[in-house]
């Protein structure tokens, strides 16, 4: 499972396949991390520096952490995509196949004068967090989607 969680200018970004729950998270802020409630992950319970200080916490990797640098990220299923915008203007991609049982990640690219800002991870968190709501299986082929899902 993939989720992204947002506060202001800020993304966390938790993949499950990579928690083995050493628990530090939950035990750098209780308040933020609470294993018991739905959604576990509730950043509006902190701020921005203990949030990141927890997020660095995590020995695993499955909890990173990111500026937003104002981009907003959409899924727009209907074009079958997830896409980035700085107002107006579009600024990434993540485009998507839908099979039988499953959604195959085939490209992510991002305008280079965005790049470096974690834009691209959070166009393919958009597309597996909203496959996997739907059940869906995620493929990754686009080597970008490759190295972000890898276990």
């Amino acid at each position: 499972m993939h989720r992204m969680y947002l506060k202001d200018d800020l993304v966390v970004f938790w993949d499950s396949e990579k928690c083995y729950h050493s628990r530090r998270c939950v035990g750098s802020s209780t308040k933020i991390f609470d294993p018991l409630r739905r959604p576990w992950i509730d950043l509006s319970q902190g701020d921005m520096p203990e949030i990141w200080q927890a997020v660095s916490c995590c020995p695993s990797g499955a909890l990173t952490c990111a500026y937003t640098h104002g981009i907003d990220v959409r899924f727009e299923e209907d074009s079958h995509r997830a896409a980035g915008y700085d107002g107006d203007k579009q600024i990434g991609v993540c485009l998507y196949r839908e099979g039988e049982d499953s959604w195959s990640i085939v490209s992510t690219r991002v305008d280079p004068a965005y790049g470096g800002k974690g834009i691209a991870k959070r166009l393919v968190y958009a597309v597996t967090e909203a496959a996997e709501k739907r059940k869906q299986n995620v493929i990754p082929i686009c080597s970008y989607a490759v190295k972000v899902l890898e276990k």
